[in-house]
């Protein structure tokens, strides 16, 4: 069995990289026009956030997690509009947007937490 890295450890990194799956899922049902608009973009910005986290907890300081947990809050607030954007567009249902909002919300509260960590030691 292998060993588990420092960033699957963390919660937030696991419900990120459960919520770009979610997400593929979800933008896979899109309309087939949206291929190089609102899904490439969701898809994008959503598989960031993870990937971000990861690299953040593989580098030598916290201060280099820290920066790298900024980019993947950032991740999340591009994130965000777009989920806005298919909604009020009426590609993403009332239901899948305030899931979706909700989980976006919690990453982005998780990371500002790890970030505070980071930057006070």
């Amino acid at each position: 069995m292998r060993q588990k890295l420092s960033h699957e450890n963390l919660d937030v990194y696991r419900l990120a990289r459960q919520f770009a799956v979610d997400l593929y899922r979800e933008t896979s049902k899109f309309p087939s026009e949206e291929r190089f608009g609102l899904t490439s973009q969701i898809r994008r910005a959503a598989v960031s956030i993870p990937a971000n986290i990861a690299e953040g907890a593989s580098r030598r300081s916290k201060r280099e997690f820290s920066r790298f947990l900024l980019m993947a809050r950032g991740s999340s607030a591009e994130l965000r509009v777009l989920l806005d954007v298919a909604h009020e567009t009426g590609i993403l249902s009332d239901e899948s947007f305030l899931a979706y909002e909700q989980t976006v919300d919690r990453i982005s509260s998780m990371a500002s937490g790890l970030i505070r960590h980071a930057d006070s030691r």
